[in-house]
């Protein structure tokens, strides 16, 4: 090769490094974008808790992280985006404990019937051991779990007539959500239970597929099923809490910064709904009562004592949902 040749080459590739440097440095990290899925509707205070954390994780990250929220079922039911989830579809979701009892058990014990009085009551449930086991055994299925925010706690609502006893809703197509907990309990009420996703119950209560529904007042208002149902009977028969979870593929790609920024977003923003849900309680009761016959049944528990046995008998065997029980039960005891 000549002088010349070997200079001419010497500079080609000089001028390649340093427009490779150049490029590296003007050219912007590419932003992580992670979806984040939900069941419930835009006003629904879970949604409103995954925008505040996508708020406060785009504004801290400085856009480096940004997270875009799917809610109202876009993505599909709970078990589809436990499916995404699974594929790397999905990144988050805050999703029922219901659902997410069917891959951990254990979160069976928050549907005891009757064991907390409020939200209020069932928010101060999370700091017992045997609910934070319950986020601990997620991670073995491939789940990374943030902790918990809360809906309203479950009555009763149905077409034609309040529930004052076991007779109204005795054979009545109850609507539920799939899991064994709500099966057993209503059953044993003596109630036809119907598994219904929340997307499709407005329809079925319209169209007479269903007599009633198994609800809370968030979704219940949210979801305007006030409109085609029309008799409220006040129960508190179960508490009803949300899950907020990353997949492992995910929390494993991020870096410790990312983690720990993800983890105070979302810590903040669980609070933040829990809260809220509380406050919100209050508002939507008024707003029912104004709107459709509101009926309180006293002595609920007695009245489902026969559904409640069955519970027990069912679920009261498994050693975190037994902790559960006894450290919730020894709490309120010490108030």
């Amino acid at each position: 090769m000549t002088t010349a040749a070997r200079q001419f080459t010497r500079t080609t590739i000089s001028a390649a490094i340093l427009g490779a440097s150049l490029l590296a440095i003007s050219t912007p990290t590419l932003a992580k974008e992670l979806r984040m899925g939900l069941i419930t509707p835009p006003q629904h205070i879970w949604t409103q808790t995954a925008e505040q954390f996508a708020e406060t994780v785009a504004e801290r990250s400085d856009g480096e992280l940004s997270v875009s929220i799917f809610p109202a079922g876009q993505l599909g039911d709970e078990p589809a985006m436990f499916s995404q989830l699974g594929t790397g579809l999905l990144d988050m979701g805050i999703m029922t404990a219901a659902i997410t009892s069917q891959r951990e058990p254990s979160l069976n014990g928050w549907f005891t019937p009757f064991l907390f009085d409020s939200v209020a009551d069932a928010a101060e449930a999370t700091e017992t051991p045997a609910a934070q086991q319950m986020l601990a055994d997620l991670e073995g299925k491939g789940l990374h779990a943030f902790g918990y925010t809360f809906a309203g706690m479950r009555h009763i609502l149905m077409r034609d007539t309040r529930v004052e006893s076991l007779e109204d809703v005795a054979n009545q197509k109850i609507r539920i959500i799939p899991i064994t907990t709500m099966q057993t309990w209503w059953r044993a009420v003596g109630a036809t239970p119907t598994p219904v996703h929340l997307p499709d119950v407005y329809q079925g209560l319209q169209n007479r597929m269903l007599d009633g529904i198994d609800i809370d007042l968030d979704a219940l208002v949210g979801s305007g099923f006030y409109e085609v149902a029309e008799y409220l009977t006040f129960t508190n028969h179960m508490a009803f809490p949300a899950v907020s979870v990353i997949s492992q593929a995910t929390w494993s790609s991020l870096s410790d910064e990312e983690r720990e920024l993800l983890d105070e977003a979302m810590q903040e923003a669980l609070a933040w709904g829990t809260q809220a849900q509380i406050e919100a309680e209050a508002d939507n009761l008024a707003y029912l009562e104004d709107t459709i016959d509101v009926f309180s049944l006293e002595d609920a528990q007695a009245v489902f004592e026969e559904a409640n046995q069955a519970f027990a008998e069912r679920f009261g065997g498994h050693p975190v949902i037994n902790a559960f029980q006894q450290e919730v039960t020894e709490r309120q005891a010490g108030q």
